[in-house]
Protein backbone atom coordinates (compact mmCIF):
# COMPACT_ATOMS: atom_id res chain seq x y z
CA UNK A 1 0.00 0.00 0.00
CA UNK A 2 1.25 3.48 -0.87
CA UNK A 3 2.65 5.18 2.25
CA UNK A 4 0.61 8.34 1.58
CA UNK A 5 -2.62 6.33 1.50
CA UNK A 6 -1.62 4.49 4.67
CA UNK A 7 -0.90 7.75 6.49
CA UNK A 8 -4.25 9.18 5.37
CA UNK A 9 -6.14 6.12 6.64
CA UNK A 10 -4.26 6.19 9.94
CA UNK A 11 -5.06 9.89 10.42
CA UNK A 12 -8.72 9.27 9.66
CA UNK A 13 -8.94 6.42 12.21
CA UNK A 14 -7.22 8.56 14.83
CA UNK A 15 -9.67 11.42 14.19
CA UNK A 16 -12.66 9.10 14.42
CA UNK A 17 -11.41 7.70 17.71
CA UNK A 18 -11.02 11.19 19.19
CA UNK A 19 -14.10 12.78 17.58
CA UNK A 20 -16.49 12.38 20.54
CA UNK A 21 -13.96 13.97 22.89
CA UNK A 22 -13.24 16.73 20.41
CA UNK A 23 -16.95 17.42 19.98
CA UNK A 24 -17.46 17.51 23.74
CA UNK A 25 -14.58 19.93 24.17
CA UNK A 26 -15.90 22.09 21.34
CA UNK A 27 -19.37 22.20 22.90
CA UNK A 28 -17.93 23.11 26.28
CA UNK A 29 -16.02 26.00 24.74
CA UNK A 30 -18.88 27.43 22.68
CA UNK A 31 -19.89 31.03 23.21
CA UNK A 32 -22.86 32.96 21.81
CA UNK A 33 -24.29 36.44 21.94
CA UNK A 34 -27.70 35.15 23.13
CA UNK A 35 -28.63 31.76 24.58
CA UNK A 36 -32.30 30.79 24.70
CA UNK A 37 -33.46 28.01 27.02
CA UNK A 38 -36.60 26.42 25.60
CA UNK A 39 -37.23 25.56 21.96
CA UNK A 40 -41.01 25.76 22.07
CA UNK A 41 -43.13 28.39 20.34
CA UNK A 42 -41.75 31.46 22.10
CA UNK A 43 -38.08 30.47 22.10
CA UNK A 44 -38.23 29.44 18.45
CA UNK A 45 -40.01 32.63 17.36
CA UNK A 46 -37.42 34.77 19.15
CA UNK A 47 -34.70 32.80 17.38
CA UNK A 48 -36.33 33.28 13.99
CA UNK A 49 -36.90 37.01 14.56
CA UNK A 50 -33.27 37.53 15.53
CA UNK A 51 -32.04 35.48 12.57
CA UNK A 52 -34.16 37.56 10.18
CA UNK A 53 -33.60 41.03 11.61
CA UNK A 54 -30.24 40.75 13.38
CA UNK A 55 -28.24 38.16 11.43
CA UNK A 56 -24.97 39.38 12.98
CA UNK A 57 -26.10 38.06 16.39
CA UNK A 58 -25.02 34.50 17.27
CA UNK A 59 -27.95 32.70 18.91
CA UNK A 60 -28.02 29.30 20.63
CA UNK A 61 -31.34 27.50 21.12
CA UNK A 62 -31.48 24.73 23.73
CA UNK A 63 -34.34 22.33 24.50
CA UNK A 64 -34.76 19.33 26.79
CA UNK A 65 -36.63 17.53 24.01
CA UNK A 66 -36.98 18.46 20.35
CA UNK A 67 -37.57 21.88 18.82
CA UNK A 68 -41.29 22.57 18.75
CA UNK A 69 -42.22 19.38 20.62
CA UNK A 70 -45.51 17.87 19.43
CA UNK A 71 -47.99 20.68 18.90
CA UNK A 72 -50.46 22.31 16.56
CA UNK A 73 -50.73 26.05 17.23
CA UNK A 74 -53.66 27.79 15.60
CA UNK A 75 -54.49 31.47 15.24
CA UNK A 76 -56.69 33.92 13.39
CA UNK A 77 -55.23 35.82 10.46
CA UNK A 78 -55.94 39.07 12.30
CA UNK A 79 -53.82 38.01 15.30
CA UNK A 80 -50.52 38.77 13.56
CA UNK A 81 -49.48 42.30 12.60
CA UNK A 82 -48.75 42.97 8.92
CA UNK A 83 -45.05 43.49 9.64
CA UNK A 84 -44.73 40.03 11.19
CA UNK A 85 -46.63 37.99 8.62
CA UNK A 86 -43.66 37.39 6.31
CA UNK A 87 -41.88 35.65 9.19
CA UNK A 88 -44.91 33.68 10.39
CA UNK A 89 -46.31 32.58 7.01
CA UNK A 90 -43.53 30.03 6.25
CA UNK A 91 -44.43 28.23 9.49
CA UNK A 92 -48.06 27.73 8.49
CA UNK A 93 -48.97 24.14 7.65
CA UNK A 94 -52.62 24.85 6.79
CA UNK A 95 -54.64 27.98 6.10
CA UNK A 96 -58.32 28.67 5.65
CA UNK A 97 -59.50 31.94 4.11
CA UNK A 98 -63.23 31.20 4.04
CA UNK A 99 -63.85 31.75 7.74
CA UNK A 100 -64.80 29.31 10.49
CA UNK A 101 -67.86 27.87 12.20
CA UNK A 102 -69.03 27.85 15.81
CA UNK A 103 -71.96 25.89 17.25
CA UNK A 104 -73.81 25.96 20.59
CA UNK A 105 -76.98 24.28 21.83
CA UNK A 106 -79.20 27.19 20.68
CA UNK A 107 -76.96 29.20 18.36
CA UNK A 108 -74.57 28.65 15.46
CA UNK A 109 -72.70 31.00 13.17
CA UNK A 110 -70.08 31.27 10.42
CA UNK A 111 -67.56 34.07 10.91
CA UNK A 112 -65.43 35.39 8.08
CA UNK A 113 -62.06 35.68 9.81
CA UNK A 114 -59.26 33.65 8.22
CA UNK A 115 -57.60 30.91 10.25
CA UNK A 116 -54.11 29.39 10.29
CA UNK A 117 -52.29 26.44 11.90
CA UNK A 118 -48.59 25.96 12.61
CA UNK A 119 -47.20 22.51 13.33
CA UNK A 120 -44.15 21.71 15.42
CA UNK A 121 -42.57 20.05 12.37
CA UNK A 122 -42.74 23.28 10.34
CA UNK A 123 -41.38 25.28 13.27
CA UNK A 124 -38.43 22.89 13.70
CA UNK A 125 -37.64 23.04 9.97
CA UNK A 126 -37.58 26.84 10.05
CA UNK A 127 -35.24 26.91 13.06
CA UNK A 128 -32.95 24.36 11.39
CA UNK A 129 -32.75 26.53 8.28
CA UNK A 130 -32.13 29.72 10.27
CA UNK A 131 -29.39 28.55 12.65
CA UNK A 132 -26.10 26.68 12.12
CA UNK A 133 -26.26 23.05 13.19
CA UNK A 134 -23.92 23.63 16.15
CA UNK A 135 -26.20 26.36 17.53
CA UNK A 136 -29.21 24.08 18.11
CA UNK A 137 -29.03 21.79 21.16
CA UNK A 138 -31.81 19.21 21.46
CA UNK A 139 -32.41 16.60 24.17
CA UNK A 140 -30.27 18.79 26.42
CA UNK A 141 -32.01 19.69 29.69
CA UNK A 142 -30.84 22.96 31.25
CA UNK A 143 -29.93 22.38 34.90
CA UNK A 144 -28.87 25.94 35.70
CA UNK A 145 -28.79 29.34 34.07
CA UNK A 146 -27.46 32.75 34.97
CA UNK A 147 -26.67 36.03 33.26
CA UNK A 148 -23.53 34.51 31.76
CA UNK A 149 -24.96 31.39 30.15
CA UNK A 150 -26.52 27.94 30.52
CA UNK A 151 -25.32 24.73 32.16
CA UNK A 152 -26.66 21.52 30.62
CA UNK A 153 -27.35 18.17 32.29
CA UNK A 154 -24.23 16.61 30.74
CA UNK A 155 -22.03 19.34 32.22
CA UNK A 156 -21.70 21.33 29.01
CA UNK A 157 -21.50 25.08 29.55
CA UNK A 158 -22.85 27.49 26.95
CA UNK A 159 -21.50 30.96 27.54
CA UNK A 160 -23.60 33.90 26.36
CA UNK A 161 -23.79 37.66 26.64
CA UNK A 162 -27.55 37.43 27.21
CA UNK A 163 -29.81 34.64 28.45
CA UNK A 164 -33.56 34.19 27.80
CA UNK A 165 -35.57 31.60 29.71
CA UNK A 166 -38.48 30.44 27.53
CA UNK A 167 -38.99 26.97 29.04
CA UNK A 168 -42.70 27.38 29.76
CA UNK A 169 -44.61 28.14 32.94
CA UNK A 170 -42.85 26.39 35.80
CA UNK A 171 -44.88 24.29 38.25
CA UNK A 172 -43.66 26.34 41.21
CA UNK A 173 -45.20 29.44 39.63
CA UNK A 174 -48.72 28.01 39.79
CA UNK A 175 -48.96 28.79 43.50
CA UNK A 176 -48.70 32.48 42.58
CA UNK A 177 -51.66 32.30 40.17
CA UNK A 178 -55.39 31.77 40.64
CA UNK A 179 -57.81 30.28 38.15
CA UNK A 180 -58.97 27.12 36.45
CA UNK A 181 -57.75 24.88 33.69
CA UNK A 182 -58.10 24.32 29.97
CA UNK A 183 -57.26 20.72 29.10
CA UNK A 184 -57.48 18.84 25.85
CA UNK A 185 -56.63 15.83 23.75
CA UNK A 186 -56.36 16.25 20.00
CA UNK A 187 -55.90 13.65 17.28
CA UNK A 188 -55.22 13.89 13.56
CA UNK A 189 -57.94 11.66 12.17
CA UNK A 190 -57.45 10.11 8.74
CA UNK A 191 -60.89 9.27 7.35
CA UNK A 192 -61.65 6.50 4.88
CA UNK A 193 -63.43 9.01 2.63
CA UNK A 194 -63.90 12.79 2.37
CA UNK A 195 -65.01 14.21 5.72
CA UNK A 196 -66.91 17.08 4.09
CA UNK A 197 -65.65 19.96 6.25
CA UNK A 198 -65.03 23.05 4.14
CA UNK A 199 -63.58 25.20 6.94
CA UNK A 200 -62.54 24.89 10.59
CA UNK A 201 -65.02 24.36 13.38
CA UNK A 202 -63.28 26.42 16.05
CA UNK A 203 -65.85 25.72 18.74
CA UNK A 204 -68.54 23.05 18.66
CA UNK A 205 -70.19 23.31 22.07
CA UNK A 206 -73.35 21.54 20.93
CA UNK A 207 -71.79 18.37 22.36
CA UNK A 208 -72.73 16.92 25.75
CA UNK A 209 -71.17 18.98 28.52
CA UNK A 210 -68.77 17.16 30.85
CA UNK A 211 -66.37 18.37 33.55
CA UNK A 212 -67.08 22.07 33.03
CA UNK A 213 -67.34 23.81 29.67
CA UNK A 214 -66.68 21.34 26.86
CA UNK A 215 -66.29 21.93 23.13
CA UNK A 216 -64.78 20.10 20.15
CA UNK A 217 -62.44 21.73 17.68
CA UNK A 218 -61.99 20.49 14.07
CA UNK A 219 -59.35 21.55 11.54
CA UNK A 220 -59.64 20.04 8.03
CA UNK A 221 -56.02 19.70 6.90
CA UNK A 222 -57.06 17.87 3.71
CA UNK A 223 -60.15 16.17 2.28
CA UNK A 224 -59.43 13.09 4.39
CA UNK A 225 -57.38 14.53 7.29
CA UNK A 226 -59.02 16.42 10.15
CA UNK A 227 -57.50 17.38 13.48
CA UNK A 228 -60.14 16.82 16.17
CA UNK A 229 -59.57 18.18 19.66
CA UNK A 230 -61.78 17.60 22.71
CA UNK A 231 -61.37 20.59 25.09
CA UNK A 232 -62.59 21.37 28.61
CA UNK A 233 -62.64 24.44 30.88
CA UNK A 234 -62.48 22.61 34.20
CA UNK A 235 -61.98 23.36 37.87
CA UNK A 236 -59.19 20.78 38.17
CA UNK A 237 -56.24 19.72 35.98
CA UNK A 238 -56.87 15.95 36.04
CA UNK A 239 -57.09 14.60 32.51
CA UNK A 240 -57.85 11.06 31.30
CA UNK A 241 -56.32 10.85 27.79
CA UNK A 242 -57.96 7.51 27.01
CA UNK A 243 -61.40 8.86 27.90
CA UNK A 244 -60.89 11.93 25.71
CA UNK A 245 -59.61 9.78 22.84
CA UNK A 246 -62.78 7.71 23.06
CA UNK A 247 -64.85 10.90 22.92
CA UNK A 248 -62.92 12.02 19.83
CA UNK A 249 -63.81 8.67 18.24
CA UNK A 250 -67.46 9.07 19.28
CA UNK A 251 -67.56 12.57 17.82
CA UNK A 252 -66.10 11.33 14.52
CA UNK A 253 -68.69 8.56 14.39
CA UNK A 254 -71.49 11.04 15.06
CA UNK A 255 -70.26 13.11 12.09
CA UNK A 256 -70.34 9.98 9.92
CA UNK A 257 -66.56 9.73 9.63
CA UNK A 258 -64.92 6.31 9.45
CA UNK A 259 -61.46 6.48 11.01
CA UNK A 260 -58.87 4.79 8.83
CA UNK A 261 -55.85 5.87 10.88
CA UNK A 262 -54.60 8.32 13.53
CA UNK A 263 -51.41 10.14 12.57
CA UNK A 264 -50.77 12.29 15.66
CA UNK A 265 -52.00 12.80 19.22
CA UNK A 266 -51.51 15.89 21.37
CA UNK A 267 -52.50 16.33 25.01
CA UNK A 268 -52.22 19.43 27.17
CA UNK A 269 -53.27 21.09 30.42
CA UNK A 270 -53.07 24.90 30.45
CA UNK A 271 -53.87 27.44 33.17
CA UNK A 272 -56.78 29.85 32.76
CA UNK A 273 -55.74 32.77 34.96
CA UNK A 274 -58.23 34.77 37.03
CA UNK A 275 -55.69 36.58 39.23
CA UNK A 276 -52.36 36.31 40.95
CA UNK A 277 -49.13 37.97 41.99
CA UNK A 278 -47.19 39.17 38.95
CA UNK A 279 -44.14 40.16 40.98
CA UNK A 280 -43.86 36.64 42.42
CA UNK A 281 -43.39 35.18 38.94
CA UNK A 282 -40.13 37.14 38.68
CA UNK A 283 -38.99 36.84 42.28
CA UNK A 284 -36.49 34.00 41.86
CA UNK A 285 -35.26 34.88 38.38
CA UNK A 286 -31.45 35.28 38.34
CA UNK A 287 -30.31 38.87 37.85
CA UNK A 288 -29.80 39.70 34.20
CA UNK A 289 -31.89 36.76 32.90
CA UNK A 290 -34.96 37.51 30.76
CA UNK A 291 -38.18 35.51 30.87
CA UNK A 292 -40.24 34.86 27.74
CA UNK A 293 -43.40 33.09 26.63
CA UNK A 294 -45.76 31.51 29.12
CA UNK A 295 -42.96 31.53 31.73
CA UNK A 296 -43.30 35.33 31.69
CA UNK A 297 -47.11 35.12 31.80
CA UNK A 298 -47.38 36.10 28.14
CA UNK A 299 -50.67 34.50 27.13
CA UNK A 300 -54.30 35.53 26.95
CA UNK A 301 -55.59 34.79 30.48
CA UNK A 302 -59.02 33.49 29.45
CA UNK A 303 -58.17 31.51 26.32
CA UNK A 304 -54.62 30.41 27.34
CA UNK A 305 -53.81 31.53 23.79
CA UNK A 306 -50.08 32.37 23.46
CA UNK A 307 -49.19 32.74 19.77
CA UNK A 308 -50.10 36.44 19.27
CA UNK A 309 -48.09 37.41 22.35
CA UNK A 310 -45.17 35.17 21.33
CA UNK A 311 -44.99 36.87 17.92
CA UNK A 312 -45.20 40.37 19.43
CA UNK A 313 -42.56 39.58 22.05
CA UNK A 314 -40.15 38.13 19.46
CA UNK A 315 -40.44 41.27 17.34
CA UNK A 316 -39.90 43.49 20.37
CA UNK A 317 -36.69 41.66 21.27
CA UNK A 318 -35.32 41.67 17.72
CA UNK A 319 -35.95 45.43 17.43
CA UNK A 320 -34.12 46.37 20.64
CA UNK A 321 -31.20 48.69 19.89
CA UNK A 322 -29.25 47.11 22.75
CA UNK A 323 -29.12 43.30 22.88
CA UNK A 324 -27.00 43.01 25.98
CA UNK A 325 -28.22 40.78 28.79
CA UNK A 326 -29.34 43.59 31.15
CA UNK A 327 -31.14 45.44 28.34
CA UNK A 328 -33.05 42.34 27.20
CA UNK A 329 -33.96 41.39 30.78
CA UNK A 330 -35.28 44.88 31.54
CA UNK A 331 -37.27 45.07 28.28
CA UNK A 332 -38.76 41.60 28.84
CA UNK A 333 -39.95 42.43 32.35
CA UNK A 334 -41.42 45.77 31.27
CA UNK A 335 -43.22 44.09 28.37
CA UNK A 336 -44.62 41.33 30.60
CA UNK A 337 -45.70 43.84 33.24
CA UNK A 338 -47.61 45.86 30.65
CA UNK A 339 -49.23 42.66 29.38
CA UNK A 340 -50.30 41.66 32.90
CA UNK A 341 -51.86 45.07 33.47
CA UNK A 342 -53.69 44.93 30.12
CA UNK A 343 -55.03 41.44 30.96
CA UNK A 344 -57.13 42.58 33.92
CA UNK A 345 -60.35 42.54 31.86
CA UNK A 346 -59.74 38.97 30.63
CA UNK A 347 -58.90 37.76 34.14
CA UNK A 348 -62.18 39.22 35.39
CA UNK A 349 -64.12 37.40 32.66
CA UNK A 350 -62.31 34.17 33.49
CA UNK A 351 -63.26 34.61 37.14
CA UNK A 352 -66.89 35.02 36.07
CA UNK A 353 -66.70 31.90 33.95
CA UNK A 354 -65.28 29.73 36.72
CA UNK A 355 -66.75 31.39 39.79
CA UNK A 356 -70.20 32.60 38.77
CA UNK A 357 -71.36 30.08 36.15
CA UNK A 358 -72.37 26.54 37.01
CA UNK A 359 -69.93 24.11 35.32
CA UNK A 360 -72.59 22.61 33.05
CA UNK A 361 -73.83 26.09 32.06
CA UNK A 362 -70.51 27.77 31.30
CA UNK A 363 -71.20 27.35 27.60
CA UNK A 364 -73.87 30.06 27.90
CA UNK A 365 -71.16 32.67 28.51
CA UNK A 366 -69.46 31.85 25.19
CA UNK A 367 -72.77 31.37 23.39
CA UNK A 368 -73.69 34.96 24.26
CA UNK A 369 -70.20 36.25 23.41
CA UNK A 370 -70.34 34.85 19.87
CA UNK A 371 -73.44 36.88 19.09
CA UNK A 372 -71.31 40.03 19.23
CA UNK A 373 -69.62 41.92 16.39
CA UNK A 374 -67.03 39.96 14.40
CA UNK A 375 -64.37 42.65 14.82
CA UNK A 376 -64.87 42.54 18.58
CA UNK A 377 -64.34 38.77 18.53
CA UNK A 378 -61.13 39.19 16.52
CA UNK A 379 -59.72 41.78 18.92
CA UNK A 380 -60.68 39.63 21.91
CA UNK A 381 -58.66 36.63 20.72
CA UNK A 382 -55.71 38.84 19.83
CA UNK A 383 -55.78 40.32 23.34
CA UNK A 384 -56.47 43.77 21.87
CA UNK A 385 -59.99 44.53 23.14
CA UNK A 386 -60.84 48.24 23.14
CA UNK A 387 -62.66 50.01 26.00
CA UNK A 388 -65.80 49.98 23.85
CA UNK A 389 -65.37 46.22 23.28
CA UNK A 390 -65.13 45.67 27.03
CA UNK A 391 -68.25 47.72 27.66
CA UNK A 392 -70.10 45.82 24.95
CA UNK A 393 -69.12 42.42 26.40
CA UNK A 394 -70.42 43.46 29.82
CA UNK A 395 -73.59 45.20 28.60
CA UNK A 396 -77.05 43.66 28.82
CA UNK A 397 -78.34 40.77 30.87
CA UNK A 398 -75.41 38.70 32.19
CA UNK A 399 -75.29 35.01 31.18
CA UNK A 400 -74.54 34.13 34.82
CA UNK A 401 -76.65 34.69 37.96
CA UNK A 402 -76.23 38.32 39.01
CA UNK A 403 -75.85 37.46 42.70
CA UNK A 404 -72.96 35.11 41.92
CA UNK A 405 -71.34 37.68 39.63
CA UNK A 406 -71.42 40.30 42.40
CA UNK A 407 -69.85 37.84 44.85
CA UNK A 408 -67.06 36.97 42.41
CA UNK A 409 -66.32 40.67 41.83
CA UNK A 410 -66.11 41.04 45.60
CA UNK A 411 -63.66 38.14 45.76
CA UNK A 412 -66.14 35.66 47.20
CA UNK A 413 -66.29 32.29 45.45
CA UNK A 414 -63.58 33.20 42.96
CA UNK A 415 -61.19 30.40 41.90
CA UNK A 416 -58.30 29.59 44.25
CA UNK A 417 -54.58 29.20 43.65
CA UNK A 418 -53.62 26.89 40.81
CA UNK A 419 -50.80 25.22 42.73
CA UNK A 420 -53.12 24.02 45.49
CA UNK A 421 -55.69 22.87 42.97
CA UNK A 422 -53.10 20.95 40.98
CA UNK A 423 -51.99 19.06 44.09
CA UNK A 424 -55.60 18.46 45.13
Amino acid sequence: MDIAIWNALFSLCLWLDRAPLAKQAMMGAQSFDIAIAGGGLSGSLITLALAARRPEIRVALVDAGTIGGNHVWSFFGTDVAAGDRARVDPLVAARWDDGYDIAFPTYSRTLGTSYRSITSERLAMAVSAALPEDAVFTRCPVTALDAGGLTLADGTRIEAGAVIDARGLAREHLSHLRGGWQKFTGQMVETSGPHGLARPVVMDASVTQHDGYRFVYCLPFSETSVFVEDTYYSDGPALDPDLLKSRVADYAAARGWQIAALSRTETGVLPVVTGGDFAALWRDVPDGVALAGTRAGLFQPLTSYSLPDAVRFASMIADLPDLSGPAIAAAAKAHAQAHWKAGRFYRMLAAMLFGAARPDERYKVLQRFYRLDEGLVERFYAGKSTPFDMARVLAGKPPVPLSRAIKVLAGIGAPGHLGAREQG
